[in-house]
This record gives C-alpha cells, sequence and structure tokens, in this order.
C-alpha cells in the first residue's frame, strides 16, 4: 500500500507541477477547505474568512473568522478558532467584539485512495463565556461530535468520464448545550464541486490553462436543524454557490450565500476565503505532524 501511495504522488507530481501535496489528497482526489462544511481531511492549516450577511431580523453581521489546526499524528489533529464580529441590529448602534473560542479535534478513520473515500470522526467544543455577550457569544459552552465524508468520482466508467471531476462531502454534527435552558440542534453540511484541474490533467486536456486549470467551482449547503425548544422542528440554513482557486501553499475562495427559506433571512451575503497550508508551507516544521 505505501508503494502503491508512493507512486500515485510521485504521477501526480509530474502531471500537475507545483501543486500541494500533503494537504487533503485521497488518491488523485484533491479536497480543498471549503467554507462553511469542514472537510474530511486531517491535515495543518490556517484559515481566515470573512462574511457579511442579514439574518431575518435584518440584523447585518460582518463576520472574520480564524481557525489554525495542527497534526499530532497523521491521522489525528487540534484546531483552535474564533471570530470577531461587527453586528448591527436594524435602527441600532452598531456592536463589537469575539466570539466564544472553539476547540476541535478530528481523527481519520478510513482512506480509500482508489475510491477517493476519506471517512474521519472529530469534536468541537464551544468554550462559554469566553467571548462578547455584545455580538451574541453565549455564557454556556456546545459540545459537536461529528462525522465527516468525502468521496470523488474518480472511478465512474469511460461513458461518463466528464463526471469524474465531480466530488461530495458531508457533515453530521449533532450539538449539546452544557445549559438546560440551551436548544439542543443537529447540524448537516453538504458539498459538490468539480475540479477543473482534475478534468484537465486525469480526464481530457481540454485546453485550460491558469488560472483555470486550478479553479473548482463548489455548491455548499450548510443547515441547522433545531431539535429542542421554541424552535423545535426548524431547519435554517443557505445555499453558497462560489468557486475556490488552489495553489501549492493556499488557496483563495468566494461565494454567495443564499438563504433556504425566510427564518434564514430575507437577504443574500458573501463569503471570502483565504487559506493557507501550512503542511506544504513548512513542510519540515510546522507543517508535520509531533508524532509519526
Amino acid at each position: 500500500m505505501q508503494r502503491s501511495n508512493a507512486f500515485t504522488a510521485a504521477f501526480v507530481a509530474l502531471l500537475v507541477p507545483g501543486l500541494a501535496f500533503a494537504h487533503g489528497y485521497a488518491g488523485k482526489r484533491f479536497f480543498p477547505a471549503a467554507m462553511t462544511v469542514d472537510d474530511p481531511f486531517v491535515a495543518d492549516e490556517a484559515g481566515l474568512l470573512l462574511g457579511r450577511s442579514k439574518d431575518e431580523a435584518n440584523t447585518a453581521t460582518t463576520d472574520l473568522a480564524l481557525e489554525y489546526a495542527k497534526t499530532i499524528t497523521p491521522d489525528f489533529a487540534l484546531s483552535v478558532g474564533t471570530d470577531y464580529l461587527r453586528v448591527k441590529p436594524e435602527g441600532e448602534q452598531a456592536q463589537y467584539g469575539f466570539g466564544n473560542a472553539a476547540i476541535g479535534a478530528k481523527y481519520l478513520l478510513y482512506k480509500n485512495d482508489a475510491r477517493e473515500m476519506l471517512l474521519s470522526a472529530g469534536a468541537e467544543i464551544e468554550l462559554g463565556g469566553t467571548g462578547s455577550a455584545r455580538v451574541g457569544a453565549e455564557s454556556h459552552s456546545t459540545l459537536a461530535p461529528a462525522l465527516f465524508f468525502g468521496k470523488g468520482f474518480g472511478n465512474l466508467p469511460e461513458s461518463v468520464s466528464y463526471l469524474r471531476p465531480l466530488a461530495f462531502t458531508a457533515v453530521l454534527a449533532p450539538s449539546f448545550g452544557t445549559s438546560r435552558f440551551d436548544a439542543q440542534a443537529v447540524d448537516t453540511g453538504f458539498t459538490i464541486s468539480y475540479d477543473l484541474g482534475y478534468l484537465q490533467n486525469f480526464v481530457k486536456d481540454v485546453g485550460l490553462q491558469a488560472p483555470f486549470n486550478r479553479m473548482i467551482p463548489i455548491l455548499e449547503l450548510p443547515l441547522t436543524t433545531c431539535t429542542s425548544g421554541e424552535c423545535s422542528g426548524r431547519t435554517t440554513g443557505t445555499y453558497n454557490p462560489g468557486v475556490i482557486w488552489y495553489g501549492q501553499r493556499y488557496q483563495l475562495g468566494l461565494e454567495a450565500t443564499i438563504p433556504v427559506n425566510r427564518a434564514s433571512g430575507n437577504h443574500a451575503g458573501v463569503l471570502l476565503q483565504l487559506h493557507f497550508y501550512i503542511d506544504d508551507l513548512f513542510p519540515g516544521s510546522l507543517g508535520k505532524p509531533l508524532f509519526k
């Protein structure tokens, strides 16, 4: 298996010079870091995500999210993150402050290079009281165990070869508040993407040049379903069409956020992403696991 993985890596390097390798691969399939639905890969990475949105009460929120993940072993990583927010209720003064800090863990349970498939498990705890109540940070903590799945379609038959660049990811994460007054919820997320670099290099040379040969059109669907309290049974979320461009050491992303229903808001928003592959930026130091 190790020799097969090494051959695949070398083959990708020859066909796609300069692309990242340590980060996000299952066989030939590269899984980018999506903006709202966490990817199934374990990696050293750091990201900035700038978002602008309005909710159903016309409260405008500008959110700068920061996250850093560090591999402890090749299959296990810890992460830490927070947000800095500007919250402007309609007709009121804007409020500024940090959201609660969050600590996460993720473990790669299964990887199949031939089927371009990944399965990971993890958990995140939002530390209540570490952020500012002015911007909605709760005083109680929330624990969210999660399952992450990713599947590329590179093994589809020749008759539908143009579908091989497609990939699908999904997340299932119930959340539990530490206070009996907290509403419980289940977060689900799905992405479908089409890797133009995969099309160019592994399906057919269609003549794509930079920057299009490193672009991934993507649709994300992050959803939250309330399971207790007054909101029980209500689902909110957004459709997020966009595009990701990936290079050797970082990626850029742009998405629109479109409410799925009235409860999710009445206005479209936008997300901008700058994501760094620490495992490719510093492969011999910060980017390698602490333990083999």
